[in-house]
This record gives C-alpha cells, structure tokens and sequence, in this order.
C-alpha cells in the first residue's frame, strides 16, 4: 500500500502560522512516521509570485499605515466583510492550489492560515470533494476569515471560540478546543538555573528578553531606551529576528548601557532564552504567548498589530499572565513594578493554568483519526 501523503499548507507572513505548521509536521512524524509530509508556504515567491507578492504589501502596509490594515480588520470582522475578504482570496488563490493537488495528490490537507484554508474550502467546493481538510486557528480571538463550510476538523484556542462557532452554525463534531499547538521541545528543556549556566547567566541576575517576532517588529530600539532609564542592572537578551539594522542597533547599544545586553539574530533558541528569561518583552503573537504560557514566563506586551494581536493581548492580560503596555504608559515605570512584589510569581502561575503544551499531539491525533489513518 503506498504510503499516505498529508499536505501542510501555512503562510509566511510573520512567523506564528509557520511555527504552527512545524509544530503539527513534528508530531506527525512521530505518530505516523509512514506518511509522506509535504509543507508549502502558500505566501512563498516559490509557491506564486503573486501570493509574494500580496504578502509585501501587507508588510509594507504594516510599516507605514497600521490604521489601514486595523480599517480592513474590522471590515471583515462583519459577516458580509468577512466573506467578501474571504471569497475574494480564496478565488485569487485558487489557482496555485489546482497546481498543488495536482502535483502532489494529498490524502489530506492541514492548513494554518485563513488564505489557504478558504482556497481548499472553495476547491472542495467545486469538486465536490470530500479531501479531509483540518484548519488549525492561530489567534485567541474568532475571525471570519477562518470560518469556511467544507472543513472536517476546527482547531481552536480556547472554549470560548468553540462556543463561538457553534453559535455561528458549525456542526459541534468538527470543532476541537485543543489549544494553539507548540513544538514539543518546550517540554524537553532544561531547567531555567541549568540554561542560564549554559548562558553564562548568574543565579540571581533579573534577566529580560525582548523579542519582536520573526520580522523583528515592535520598537526593540526604544525599549532598549527605555529600559536605560532604570538604575537597577538587568540582564537583557535581544532578538532581532530577520531585522539586520535592529540587530546592529542593538549591538552598538549595548557598548554605552549600564546593562548586560546580548544580541541574536533568527534563531532557533527562543524558546531557550524564553525559558532562561524573567519576564518577556514582545508583541503578542499568538504562538510567542503560547510558548511563554508552557514556560510559564511572565509577559510585558506592547505595539499589537490591530486586530488578532490586540485580542492575544486582552487574552493573556485578563487572565493575569502579561501586563499590557498602552500607548502613552511609560515602559521603564512597568517593568519596575513588575519586578516588586509578587507580581512576578503571580504572572508566572496564571501563565501555567492558560498552557496547552499537549496541543500538537492532541491535534495531529484528532486529524489522523478524521481522515482514517
């Protein structure tokens, strides 16, 4: 019998969605090691041009007009938007997805991002195909961007967004409250004194890690300002992601600080440095919030991408796991707050009663059981 072949599809824009789709590779390979996986990026300049192409634009978008993409956020938040959005991709995309089942004929389709999840929802359509399809939600809030008829398998964050989508019409069979999955190394790692060893990190040393995502966003360069202006010394542990100029910036930075700062690039150690770390800095990605949840590392977050990312925020911060940096609050007066007391220890508990860390294999065993593996 020919081995089975399970078609991941994922989108590069940020890094959340591809770590989601590296997560459920890893366990698939562990729970069904015949199967032959194939992962595309559907926002790759390999996979389109024109996908690549949309994905600069975003970007661009993102830098020099937030409040346009917070515009269309909100505009497909309706149903009428939402489907519009979602048909609209769906029909641009289509294509590339005609060429993907044709080239490599999956026995099913995991996808873990909205655009590839409405194209395969649209294919099946037209078809009249019943290709296991499973859409694995990177958020911790619902968008209709992610909802299409045609999926056999709903993963989802949290209760309430299941509660959500059976309010929306969804059959309550095909929806599973996993969590966001996460790669099982978090639950591998050392133990925090251990990997500060490993660091040439002290004991007692108060250590943060900044981190801006796999693009380097979020104003690392001024919260490295910021953070000169408290007397106590810290421990500062800066990833730049794929940003070359932030990563300089922080090095040069760091010959005139009264604090201990290290750089890295892209790297596969955050988890690591998460582990090692006292408190986070970053923007609230969904996948970033939900490692630091397994790590039980309390978080600072700041500068959302209006829209899913806001929502991350208001989630971790209502559960007590992060404090939230609003416009016009001061970073250097909450990050010294956070320090006092027992708010560390507080945000560090709350983190590990919101952690999924069995996400992945919850998941990859809920698909592989749907599509008859």
């Amino acid at each position: 019998m020919a081995a089975k072949k399970i078609l991941i599809l994922t989108a590069s824009i940020g890094s959340g969605h591809i770590k989601a789709a590296e997560a459920v590779a890893e366990e698939l390979v562990r729970q069904q090691p015949q199967a032959e996986i194939v992962t595309v990026d559907f926002m790759a300049r390999s996979t389109s041009f024109w996908h690549w192409l949309t994905k600069k634009i975003y970007l661009e978008m993102l830098n020099f007009v937030p409040n346009l993409y917070d515009v269309f956020y909100r505009f497909s938040s309706s149903e009428t938007g939402g489907n519009c959005g979602k048909n609209m991709f769906a029909l641009f995309m289509l294509p590339v997805f005609n060429r993907l089942q044709a080239e490599h004929r999956p026995d099913c389709v995991i996808c873990t991002h909205p655009f590839p999840a409405g194209t395969v929802s649209l294919w099946k359509g037209k078809h009249h195909s019943s290709l296991p399809l499973s859409v694995v939600m990177t958020d911790y809030s619902l968008h209709p961007m992610w909802l299409s008829s045609g999926v056999d398998s709903y993963f989802m964050a949290t209760e309430d967004m299941r509660q959500g989508m059976i309010e929306h019409g969804f059959a309550v069979k095909t929806l599973h409250a996993e969590g966001i999955p996460i790669s099982a190394e978090v639950q591998g790692l050392p133990a925090k004194e251990d990997l500060r060893k490993v660091l040439g990190i002290g004991r007692e040393e108060r250590v943060i890690l900044l981190m801006g995502g796999g693009l380097g966003l979020g104003g690392i360069e001024q919260t490295l300002q910021e953070l000169e202006k408290i007397k106590q010394s810290f421990v500062l542990l800066v990833v730049a992601g794929r940003n070359e100029q932030l990563q300089k910036q922080a090095e040069n930075f760091a010959a005139g600080s009264h604090h201990t700062i290290r750089t890295w690039g892209y790297t596969d150690e955050v988890k690591r440095l998460m582990r090692a770390a006292d408190l986070l800095i970053t923007k609230p990605g969904a996948l970033t919030i939900s490692e630091a949840f397994a790590l039980g590392t309390p978080m600072l977050l700041h500068d959302p991408i209006p829209g899913p990312e806001t929502e991350n925020a208001v989630y971790a911060t209502r559960h007590g796991a992060a404090v939230w940096l609003h416009p016009g609050e001061k970073l250097a007066a909450a990050v010294e707050e956070i320090f006092q007391g027992d708010s560390l220890l507080q945000m560090h508990e709350q983190a590990l009663t919101l952690a999924r860390p069995l996400a992945s294999q919850k998941i990859v065993k809920i698909i592989l059981s749907a599509a008859g593996f």
